[in-house]
């Protein structure tokens, strides 16, 4: 009897098991929240706390202008009571995975924030910058758009978001004001940089500096530059004589290694644009982050 007994109690587990696997288990579990940008990711954290479970769309380390969800991430997407996104053109694949089925709601955390405009090839005006992020007083905006969303969605927990929110602003605050310190030891006239794609416009006008060009034209890391704009590029390195190239951590820098050899300049290829660092190291966080770029930027234009 007692084996018999076992074998049920075996045959039992079995059926659980084969139950789970037919419904989604074995994957990751269903999340309260889902935020499109690890950057959107972070922020949520800090406001959330241990109160909801957030999960993370486009991870650290990968490139957000050339991500598809996967068969997970469309799971989370249905499944979550609210979607948090950029908007600006830097998450438009959240509108294909919307077709197979939404959350309940979706918030975009940029509003209220001023939009730049990239200059386009003839100097004109641009695309709209979705790298919004990069000036600590814009990611206090989406801070705020994060605290309405979440109390919006989870009343209970309403005063905590708001203390936790105000307490990341702070952070930010701090954060913002060593940035300009460290911005403040670089001799004005090497103030100016050279990016691998233009992520970093928002960072440049806060802190007084000057944007001389970039190695892939344009907002997104899908482009390739041509020879003759690589040429110019080059022209334009010499002539204003840039200290530095800067290359982000989650894009090919080849052609920006190829540039700063041709013209002896310094290479920096692991600041973060489209994207934060590893969980547990300092830049896994939006202040973090940003610092950890500026201690980079400051040092290579000393």
């Amino acid at each position: 009897m007692t084996g018999l007994v076992r074998l049920a109690g075996l045959c039992a587990v079995f059926a659980t098991m084969l139950l789970a696997l037919s419904c989604g288990g074995g994957t990751e579990s269903q999340s309260d929240v889902v935020a499109t940008t690890v950057q959107i990711g972070a922020l949520t954290r800090e406001v959330a706390g241990d109160r909801l479970t957030v999960h993370i769309l486009v991870g650290p380390g990968v490139d957000p202008h050339d991500f598809e969800a996967s068969a997970n991430d469309l799971r989370q997407i249905s499944g979550a009571r609210l979607v948090l996104r950029n908007g600006i053109g830097l998450d438009d694949f959240l509108d294909r995975a919307m077709k197979s089925g939404g959350a309940r709601q979706v918030v975009t955390v940029t509003d209220g924030i001023t939009v730049r405009r990239a200059a386009d090839s003839d100097g004109g005006r641009g695309d709209e910058d979705p790298h919004v992020w990069h000036n600590p007083l814009n990611a206090k905006v989406m801070v705020d758009d994060i605290v309405r969303a979440l109390s919006d969605a989870y009343p209970e927990d309403a005063a905590t978001f708001r203390a936790n929110g105000d307490s990341y602003k702070a952070t930010l605050d701090e954060t913002d004001a060593e940035i300009r310190r460290l911005i403040d030891t670089i001799p004005p006239a090497n103030r100016k940089m050279v990016t691998n794609h233009d992520a970093f416009g928002y960072f440049i006008e806060r802190y007084g500096l000057t944007y001389v060009g970039a190695v892939i034209p344009g907002l997104s890391t899908q482009g390739e530059p041509s020879s003759k704009e690589i040429a110019t590029l080059e022209d334009t390195i010499r002539r204003e004589d840039v200290k530095a190239i800067f290359a982000e951590s989650s894009v090919d820098p080849k052609v920006a290694r190829e540039i700063a050899r041709d013209t002896g300049v310094r290479i920096v290829d692991d600041l973060y644009g489209d994207s934060l660092g590893d969980p547990g190291t300092e830049a896994a966080t939006l202040d973090g982050m940003l610092l950890a770029n500026a201690r980079k930027i400051a040092d290579a234009l000393r």
